[in-house]
């Protein structure tokens, strides 16, 4: 198993202990999840269910014999757990990079704690190293795509792909990050967008930190 790999799976199992057993479980989309997932089933604690965020992720559930049910069958969620492609220290992240930030910022929104797992590498000072994810309608595509570029970022399409909700992905790199929450808002108010990866409103409650030291829990500091 790889360096980075290792510390998400690190992270992973440290997330199985804040799992209650008979509650419901949100779960989101990416390679550092799938460690979960895993650690999950072989816990043997038992969920009353999981919401997925993807058909990726369902997958993984079915594989493991883990009981899913749709959001819509529960009234709320005690817990949500999901990776992310960058996290700073106010905990605010950008998502999006496994094309499943819609759905996973609705369960994340639906739960009362969120708890991203990540690896080091994942950790920054100040978000805008990666990409920011847009989610668009297919037919509004180059009118986003001309609106970010006076953002000042540089969008691509993401080929080939299309999002669970029948959408397309812009990714934008160069954004001026400074200020995360009005940059999240302002793109979400382009015509034509569906979410972006930005999560600044409801940032994680916390984050178990895959380091080679071992795992940091790690909460928001200003």
């Amino acid at each position: 198993m790889a360096a980075q790999d290792e510390l998400k799976r690190q992270a992973a199992e440290k997330a199985v202990e804040y799992v209650q057993e008979n509650e419901y479980l949100g779960i989101g989309t990416g390679s550092t999840v799938r460690f979960f997932i895993e650690a999950l089933a072989q816990s043997r604690k038992r969920i009353k269910g999981a919401v997925s965020t993807s058909a990726q992720t369902s997958a993984a559930l079915k594989s493991f014999g883990i009981p899913e049910v749709t959001l819509n069958e529960v009234n709320g969620l005690p817990l949500y757990i999901d990776g992310a492609d960058e996290i700073n220290h106010l905990l605010q992240m950008i998502k999006g990079g496994g094309g499943a930030l819609l759905n996973e910022k609705i369960v994340a929104s639906a739960a009362e704690k969120f708890i991203c797992i990540a690896d080091e590498s994942k950790y920054t000072s100040r978000l805008g190293h990666v990409p920011v994810p847009v989610e668009v309608m297919p037919n509004a595509r180059s009118l986003v795509a001309r609106r970010l570029l006076k953002f000042g970022g540089e969008p691509e399409l993401r080929l080939g792909f299309t999002t669970d909700n029948g959408n397309q992905i812009l990714d934008v790199a160069n954004l001026n990050i400074s200020e995360p929450i009005k940059l999240e808002d302002a793109i979400n108010g382009i015509p034509g967008v569906v979410e972006n990866g930005l999560f600044t409103h409801h940032p994680a409650d916390l984050l178990l930190l895959g380091c080679q030291s071992g795992v940091q829990v790690l909460t928001a500091r200003v």
